[in-house]
Protein backbone atom coordinates (compact mmCIF):
# COMPACT_ATOMS: atom_id res chain seq x y z
CA UNK A 1 0.00 0.00 0.00
CA UNK A 2 1.17 3.59 -0.49
CA UNK A 3 2.52 5.42 2.52
CA UNK A 4 1.39 8.52 1.68
CA UNK A 5 -2.67 9.36 1.57
CA UNK A 6 -3.78 9.59 -1.84
CA UNK A 7 -4.54 13.20 -2.70
CA UNK A 8 -8.16 14.24 -2.99
CA UNK A 9 -9.90 17.03 -4.78
CA UNK A 10 -12.91 18.45 -3.65
CA UNK A 11 -15.50 18.21 -6.37
CA UNK A 12 -19.22 19.49 -5.55
CA UNK A 13 -19.65 17.16 -2.91
CA UNK A 14 -17.46 14.20 -4.09
CA UNK A 15 -13.51 13.82 -4.06
CA UNK A 16 -11.35 12.12 -6.68
CA UNK A 17 -8.25 10.44 -6.63
CA UNK A 18 -5.23 12.08 -8.34
CA UNK A 19 -3.93 9.42 -10.61
CA UNK A 20 -1.18 9.47 -12.91
CA UNK A 21 -1.97 10.49 -16.86
CA UNK A 22 -1.09 6.89 -18.43
CA UNK A 23 -3.87 5.21 -15.16
CA UNK A 24 -6.92 4.35 -16.99
CA UNK A 25 -8.28 3.83 -13.39
CA UNK A 26 -9.90 6.14 -11.76
CA UNK A 27 -11.53 6.10 -8.15
CA UNK A 28 -13.82 8.83 -6.69
CA UNK A 29 -15.89 8.90 -3.67
CA UNK A 30 -19.21 10.85 -3.38
CA UNK A 31 -21.39 11.61 -0.68
CA UNK A 32 -25.17 12.49 -0.24
CA UNK A 33 -27.70 12.44 2.54
CA UNK A 34 -24.98 10.80 4.64
CA UNK A 35 -24.04 8.29 2.28
CA UNK A 36 -20.53 7.44 1.24
CA UNK A 37 -20.48 5.92 -2.02
CA UNK A 38 -17.25 4.73 -4.06
CA UNK A 39 -16.85 4.49 -7.74
CA UNK A 40 -14.19 2.82 -9.83
CA UNK A 41 -13.57 4.10 -13.85
CA UNK A 42 -17.38 5.11 -13.73
CA UNK A 43 -20.14 6.49 -12.02
CA UNK A 44 -21.19 3.44 -11.02
CA UNK A 45 -22.01 2.99 -7.37
CA UNK A 46 -19.71 -0.10 -6.63
CA UNK A 47 -19.82 0.21 -2.51
CA UNK A 48 -22.11 1.92 -0.17
CA UNK A 49 -21.37 3.35 3.61
CA UNK A 50 -24.07 5.11 5.86
CA UNK A 51 -21.75 7.47 7.82
CA UNK A 52 -23.95 7.22 10.86
CA UNK A 53 -24.02 3.24 10.53
CA UNK A 54 -20.61 2.16 9.07
CA UNK A 55 -20.72 -1.68 9.48
CA UNK A 56 -24.32 -1.76 8.45
CA UNK A 57 -25.17 -3.08 4.65
CA UNK A 58 -26.19 0.21 2.56
CA UNK A 59 -26.92 -1.49 -0.91
CA UNK A 60 -29.66 -4.47 -1.23
CA UNK A 61 -27.10 -6.43 -3.35
CA UNK A 62 -24.46 -6.71 -0.72
CA UNK A 63 -27.88 -7.79 1.64
CA UNK A 64 -28.69 -10.37 -0.64
CA UNK A 65 -25.29 -11.61 -1.12
CA UNK A 66 -26.02 -12.56 2.97
CA UNK A 67 -28.61 -15.52 1.83
CA UNK A 68 -26.16 -17.81 2.05
CA UNK A 69 -27.04 -17.83 5.70
CA UNK A 70 -29.90 -19.56 4.64
CA UNK A 71 -28.09 -22.63 3.53
CA UNK A 72 -24.70 -22.12 5.53
CA UNK A 73 -25.13 -20.52 8.63
CA UNK A 74 -21.83 -20.78 10.59
CA UNK A 75 -18.72 -20.56 7.37
CA UNK A 76 -15.35 -20.96 9.25
CA UNK A 77 -13.75 -19.33 6.83
CA UNK A 78 -14.89 -16.95 4.26
CA UNK A 79 -12.59 -15.51 0.86
CA UNK A 80 -13.59 -12.86 -0.33
CA UNK A 81 -12.53 -11.82 -4.46
CA UNK A 82 -13.53 -8.08 -5.24
CA UNK A 83 -12.94 -5.58 -1.89
CA UNK A 84 -14.52 -2.74 -3.11
CA UNK A 85 -15.64 -0.25 -0.47
CA UNK A 86 -15.60 -3.20 1.81
CA UNK A 87 -19.31 -3.42 2.83
CA UNK A 88 -19.77 -7.11 2.95
CA UNK A 89 -16.31 -7.88 4.61
CA UNK A 90 -17.12 -5.26 7.52
CA UNK A 91 -20.41 -6.56 7.88
CA UNK A 92 -19.29 -10.08 7.94
CA UNK A 93 -16.24 -9.41 10.54
CA UNK A 94 -19.07 -7.26 13.05
CA UNK A 95 -21.86 -9.94 12.59
CA UNK A 96 -19.94 -12.95 12.60
CA UNK A 97 -17.09 -13.25 15.09
CA UNK A 98 -16.61 -16.74 14.76
CA UNK A 99 -15.50 -16.57 10.95
CA UNK A 100 -12.04 -15.65 9.35
CA UNK A 101 -12.29 -13.01 6.40
CA UNK A 102 -9.42 -13.51 3.85
CA UNK A 103 -10.22 -10.80 0.50
CA UNK A 104 -8.35 -10.44 -2.23
CA UNK A 105 -7.96 -7.02 -4.20
CA UNK A 106 -6.49 -6.16 -6.84
CA UNK A 107 -6.02 -2.45 -6.95
CA UNK A 108 -3.85 -1.43 -4.43
CA UNK A 109 -5.33 2.17 -5.28
CA UNK A 110 -8.81 0.95 -4.16
CA UNK A 111 -7.70 -0.83 -0.81
CA UNK A 112 -6.26 2.44 -0.23
CA UNK A 113 -8.84 4.27 -0.16
CA UNK A 114 -11.71 1.57 1.61
CA UNK A 115 -9.00 1.52 4.65
CA UNK A 116 -8.96 5.27 4.67
CA UNK A 117 -12.67 6.33 3.89
CA UNK A 118 -14.75 3.54 4.56
CA UNK A 119 -13.51 2.42 7.88
CA UNK A 120 -12.12 -1.41 6.16
CA UNK A 121 -10.01 -2.44 9.32
CA UNK A 122 -6.43 -3.10 9.12
CA UNK A 123 -5.18 -6.85 8.55
CA UNK A 124 -4.98 -8.73 12.47
CA UNK A 125 -5.92 -12.73 13.45
CA UNK A 126 -9.25 -12.80 11.79
CA UNK A 127 -9.13 -10.15 9.19
CA UNK A 128 -6.73 -10.12 5.77
CA UNK A 129 -6.59 -8.04 3.24
CA UNK A 130 -3.84 -9.41 0.41
CA UNK A 131 -3.34 -6.82 -3.29
CA UNK A 132 -3.21 -9.59 -5.90
CA UNK A 133 -4.84 -11.68 -8.56
CA UNK A 134 -7.96 -13.40 -7.08
CA UNK A 135 -8.33 -15.56 -9.99
CA UNK A 136 -4.67 -16.67 -9.64
CA UNK A 137 -5.14 -17.05 -6.30
CA UNK A 138 -8.42 -19.46 -6.20
CA UNK A 139 -6.32 -21.64 -9.04
CA UNK A 140 -3.85 -22.45 -5.63
CA UNK A 141 -4.38 -25.47 -4.38
CA UNK A 142 -3.38 -24.65 -0.69
CA UNK A 143 -6.00 -22.48 -0.71
CA UNK A 144 -9.09 -23.49 1.09
CA UNK A 145 -12.42 -22.14 2.22
CA UNK A 146 -15.99 -22.65 3.74
CA UNK A 147 -17.73 -19.95 1.71
CA UNK A 148 -16.76 -17.66 -1.58
CA UNK A 149 -17.69 -14.69 -2.23
CA UNK A 150 -16.86 -13.06 -5.82
CA UNK A 151 -18.12 -9.60 -6.69
CA UNK A 152 -15.92 -8.68 -9.70
CA UNK A 153 -17.32 -5.98 -11.24
CA UNK A 154 -15.10 -3.14 -12.78
CA UNK A 155 -16.77 0.35 -14.19
CA UNK A 156 -18.26 -1.53 -17.04
CA UNK A 157 -18.84 -4.66 -16.74
CA UNK A 158 -17.57 -8.15 -14.98
CA UNK A 159 -14.18 -8.86 -15.16
CA UNK A 160 -13.61 -11.78 -17.43
CA UNK A 161 -10.84 -12.95 -15.54
CA UNK A 162 -13.32 -14.24 -12.77
CA UNK A 163 -16.17 -15.13 -15.09
CA UNK A 164 -14.17 -17.58 -16.10
CA UNK A 165 -15.36 -21.42 -16.48
CA UNK A 166 -12.14 -22.34 -14.96
CA UNK A 167 -12.33 -19.31 -12.49
CA UNK A 168 -15.87 -21.30 -11.50
CA UNK A 169 -14.21 -24.63 -11.32
CA UNK A 170 -11.09 -23.67 -9.30
CA UNK A 171 -13.73 -22.04 -7.00
CA UNK A 172 -15.53 -24.98 -6.26
CA UNK A 173 -12.16 -26.85 -6.14
CA UNK A 174 -11.07 -24.35 -3.08
CA UNK A 175 -14.11 -25.11 -1.00
CA UNK A 176 -14.26 -27.27 2.30
CA UNK A 177 -16.96 -29.95 2.23
CA UNK A 178 -20.49 -28.21 2.29
CA UNK A 179 -18.95 -24.79 1.13
CA UNK A 180 -20.94 -22.39 -1.04
CA UNK A 181 -19.85 -19.91 -3.19
CA UNK A 182 -21.48 -16.11 -3.34
CA UNK A 183 -21.47 -14.14 -6.83
CA UNK A 184 -23.22 -10.82 -7.47
CA UNK A 185 -24.24 -10.67 -11.10
CA UNK A 186 -26.09 -7.63 -13.00
CA UNK A 187 -29.18 -9.00 -14.78
CA UNK A 188 -28.13 -6.63 -17.46
CA UNK A 189 -25.08 -7.26 -18.42
CA UNK A 190 -25.02 -8.71 -21.73
CA UNK A 191 -22.65 -11.97 -20.65
CA UNK A 192 -25.28 -12.63 -17.83
CA UNK A 193 -26.63 -15.58 -19.04
CA UNK A 194 -23.57 -17.05 -20.12
CA UNK A 195 -21.86 -16.37 -16.94
CA UNK A 196 -24.57 -18.26 -14.98
CA UNK A 197 -23.87 -20.94 -17.49
CA UNK A 198 -20.08 -21.23 -16.55
CA UNK A 199 -21.22 -21.30 -12.47
CA UNK A 200 -23.99 -23.98 -13.34
CA UNK A 201 -21.57 -26.29 -15.21
CA UNK A 202 -19.22 -25.33 -12.25
CA UNK A 203 -21.55 -26.46 -9.18
CA UNK A 204 -23.17 -29.41 -10.85
CA UNK A 205 -24.94 -30.36 -7.32
CA UNK A 206 -26.73 -27.31 -7.58
CA UNK A 207 -26.84 -23.19 -7.87
CA UNK A 208 -29.77 -20.43 -6.95
CA UNK A 209 -30.72 -17.23 -7.81
CA UNK A 210 -31.98 -14.73 -5.99
CA UNK A 211 -32.82 -11.27 -7.05
CA UNK A 212 -31.94 -8.20 -5.48
CA UNK A 213 -34.70 -5.95 -3.96
CA UNK A 214 -33.39 -3.00 -6.36
CA UNK A 215 -34.00 -4.67 -9.72
CA UNK A 216 -31.05 -5.11 -11.98
CA UNK A 217 -28.59 -7.45 -9.02
CA UNK A 218 -28.91 -11.21 -9.16
CA UNK A 219 -27.04 -13.16 -6.47
CA UNK A 220 -25.76 -16.99 -7.74
CA UNK A 221 -25.09 -19.43 -4.83
CA UNK A 222 -23.20 -22.38 -5.69
CA UNK A 223 -23.08 -25.24 -3.74
CA UNK A 224 -20.23 -27.65 -3.42
CA UNK A 225 -22.22 -30.95 -2.87
CA UNK A 226 -25.38 -31.77 -3.75
CA UNK A 227 -28.09 -30.13 -1.06
CA UNK A 228 -31.32 -32.12 -2.35
CA UNK A 229 -34.93 -29.91 -1.54
CA UNK A 230 -35.37 -27.53 1.25
CA UNK A 231 -38.82 -27.61 2.40
CA UNK A 232 -40.42 -23.89 2.20
CA UNK A 233 -41.55 -24.07 6.28
CA UNK A 234 -37.81 -25.07 7.10
CA UNK A 235 -36.43 -22.08 4.86
CA UNK A 236 -39.22 -19.89 6.31
CA UNK A 237 -38.24 -21.06 9.49
CA UNK A 238 -34.42 -20.45 9.43
CA UNK A 239 -35.46 -16.66 7.86
CA UNK A 240 -37.51 -15.66 10.91
CA UNK A 241 -34.39 -17.08 12.88
CA UNK A 242 -32.09 -14.96 10.99
CA UNK A 243 -33.69 -11.60 10.86
CA UNK A 244 -33.67 -11.51 14.38
CA UNK A 245 -29.73 -11.98 14.63
CA UNK A 246 -28.91 -10.46 11.76
CA UNK A 247 -31.64 -7.49 11.10
CA UNK A 248 -31.65 -8.09 7.21
CA UNK A 249 -34.42 -9.08 5.74
CA UNK A 250 -34.40 -12.98 5.06
CA UNK A 251 -38.38 -13.13 4.75
CA UNK A 252 -37.40 -11.82 1.46
CA UNK A 253 -34.76 -13.83 0.40
CA UNK A 254 -36.85 -16.56 0.98
CA UNK A 255 -39.69 -14.95 -1.18
CA UNK A 256 -36.73 -13.99 -3.96
CA UNK A 257 -35.79 -17.81 -4.23
CA UNK A 258 -39.37 -18.31 -5.58
CA UNK A 259 -38.93 -16.37 -8.35
CA UNK A 260 -35.87 -17.68 -10.42
CA UNK A 261 -35.64 -21.06 -9.13
CA UNK A 262 -37.69 -24.52 -9.88
CA UNK A 263 -39.75 -25.20 -6.64
CA UNK A 264 -43.08 -27.08 -6.00
CA UNK A 265 -45.66 -26.01 -3.28
CA UNK A 266 -43.74 -27.69 -0.57
CA UNK A 267 -40.03 -27.29 -1.23
CA UNK A 268 -36.84 -25.35 -2.96
CA UNK A 269 -35.40 -27.69 -5.27
CA UNK A 270 -31.48 -27.30 -5.50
Amino acid sequence: MENDPPEIMNLSGSWRIRKPADDEETVYISEKFGVRSLHIGSDTIQSAMRIAAPNELELSYTRSMMGFLLFNEAPKSVLMIGLGGGSVAKYVYQHMPDTIIRVIEISERVLTVAQRYFEVPENNARFEVIVGDGAEFVSRPDVHADLIMADGYDGKSHVEAVSTLAFYRNCRARLNPGGMLVVNLWGGDRAFNDTLKRIEQAFPAGTLCLPAEKLGNVIVFGFRDAAGPVSWSTLEERAGALEMRYELEFDRFVAGLRKMNRHDDNALII
